[in-house]
């Protein structure tokens, strides 16, 4: 399949997919809340992909996806966006391109998160889940021991003395860790703790010299997790050089590239639309922008991937627990760790609503501090041990209510993602309701029910596509020269475009930074003890 003749409905479910999970994450935040729109883009590409292979393996896209696009989440974000709307021209054009550094940071994760099921045969993808649960497990024990033992405060975290420019070294660390402890028992590396190895190692290898080293801090005192991603990119194109997975650099260099003009351009527009004097929650409207044209690039640049990976074995089969597995990550785990946040705040928010009752707490995070356990995780776990029970009877037995075909699979756990995660959102806005929250809510209730009906008739009409083996070698190079072309010639463009809308006065709808020059603002210092961290 050439570029050119990708099918609509794949490019436009894919813009939809992201653009609502992209509004939702917006709402939780952080690595988990990024993880919700990866996996279900992830789900829209191979839904609609034309290719039979992809949707036997649709539920470890979703997972890889999940994962990919969740590291973006780490970083931070909002002052890059006060930038862009400075009155000191140098810190427009800073702003710009940073937004396009970490739009394509983002990105890059992203889609190499998505393109490794589609280049690993099934021996190869097989080895990857241990190390993924390990991580996971090893991640888990931190919060709760360092809850156990800090208890941390989030408005005081620079107090801890685990705090290191507020990044996400230790979760690094501890990655690395549980992957040699895989290595460990399995009596050597493979290419699923070398994976962890390489992207853990590369996170240290980014945060140590660029912040470090040279001093470079994206937007000073808030966090430096974009060296640690920078890093991981590097790391990345390193292990498929070292696999010969061409494939899989392309796709992080050609989506991480796409990326980078969505995320710049998504803040170029909202400033448009601030220029008009309207009122409304325009911050959400560019959220969404950036997740739909994030889904836009994600979708182009897979047209190239789509008939040029090679055809994965349908007729393997996984060990049982790695398919519960899968899905377990994706529709429980995932939406727990977001929505305990939604529970949260209907404490805060609803007069009546006690912090416990009958002793429980309403949510309890499994940590000593809250509570360990409360209301919502004990429905959590019921709803955990029904979908591990119905898998498993289903694989010894097929039960009625998951369909036959692997496209009918794909289309169920998509929309009960999708659903899930746009009613559970819908709640945790609902306590604090406001006619803006029309612009927000309800654009994404109504393009989920255009994605519900593009997922349930699109593959009727998609051509079947099959792989291929292809080197994408030579692409490769002239994909980052032209991505660093285009970076300059967005941060330009769009620099300028700030200032032909409001000339040297500072636009509305952000805070006012300024990050050079003698009227710069931006903190020099760690944040003093007894004070918020800003």
């Amino acid at each position: 399949m050439d570029v050119a003749v990708l099918p609509w409905q794949m490019v436009l479910l894919c813009g939809l997919s992201l653009c609502v999970g992209w509004g939702i994450r917006g709402n939780f935040g952080h690595e988990y809340g990024a993880a919700l729109p990866g996996a279900l883009a992830a789900m829209a590409l191979v839904l609609l992909s034309g290719r039979e292979d992809w949707w036997r393996h649709v539920h470890y896209f979703a997972l890889f996806g999940a994962i990919g696009w969740s590291f973006g989440g780490s970083m931070s974000y909002m002052m890059v966006v006060g930038y862009s709307h400075s009155p000191h021209r140098l810190t427009v054009f800073y702003g710009f391109a940073n937004l396009f550094a970490i739009g394509f940071l983002w990105a890059a994760l992203g889609g190499a998160g998505i393109a490794l099921p589609a280049f690993l045969t099934h021996a190869q993808l097989s080895l990857f889940f241990v190390p993924i649960a390990a991580v996971f497990i090893g991640w888990s024990l931190q919060a709760v021991i360092i809850d156990w033992i800090l208890t941390p405060r989030r408005m005081q975290r620079h107090e801890s003395p685990l705090y290191w420019y507020d990044t996400d070294w230790v979760a690094a660390g501890v990655a690395i860790v549980s992957a040699l402890i895989v290595a460990l028992f399995r009596g050597g590396l493979d290419m699923g703790t070398t994976l962890v190895l390489y992207m853990g190692v590369g996170w240290f290898g980014g945060f140590l010299i660029l912040v470090n080293v040279f001093r470079l801090r994206m937007t000073p005192p808030r966090a430096d997790n974009w060296a640690g991603c920078v890093g991981m990119v590097i790391a990345i194109l390193g292990y498929c050089w070292r696999y010969e997975l061409s494939g899989v650099a392309f796709a992080t260099l050609m989506t991480g590239f796409a990326g980078g003009v969505a995320f710049s351009l998504g803040q170029l527009l909202k400033l448009i639309c601030i220029r008009t004097g309207l009122q409304t929650n325009w911050h959400s409207v560019m959220e969404q922008t950036q997740g739909f044209l994030f889904g836009i690039g994600l979708a182009v640049a897979f047209g190239f991937i789509l008939n040029r990976a090679p055809l994965l074995e349908v007729g393997a089969s996984f060990p049982n627990w790695m398919e519960i597995f899968a899905v377990f990550c994706v529709l429980i785990l995932l939406t727990y760790v977001n929505y305990r946040k939604a529970a949260g705040t209907w404490v805060d928010l609803v007069e009546s609503l006690p912090e416990r009752f009958f002793g429980i707490p309403v949510v309890g995070w499994f940590r000593r501090s809250r509570g360990w356990i409360g209301w919502f995780e004990l429905f959590y776990i019921g709803i955990g041990i029904a979908c591990v029970w119905t898998l498993s009877t289903h694989f010894r037995e097929p039960i009625a209510l998951i369909p036959t075909s692997w496209l009918g699979k794909g289309q169920l756990l998509y929309l009960v993602l999708l659903w899930w995660m746009v009613i559970f959102n819908f709640e945790r806005a609902l306590v604090s309701f406001s006619p803006h929250r029309i612009v927000t809510e309800g654009t994404i209730i109504l393009n989920a029910i255009i994605c519900t009906v593009l997922v349930a008739l699109g593959p009727q009409v998609i051509t079947e596509q099959t792989g291929s083996l292809f080197l994408f070698n030579n692409w490769i190079l002239q994909t980052f020269i032209w991505g660093i072309v285009v970076l300059v010639g967005t941060t330009v463009i769009f620099g300028f475009m700030k200032h032909v809308l409001y000339g040297t006065a500072h636009a509305p709808g952000a805070a006012l930074h300024i990050r050079f020059g003698a009227d710069s603002n931006a903190p020099k210092a760690k944040p003093q003890a007894g004070e918020p961290h800003p």
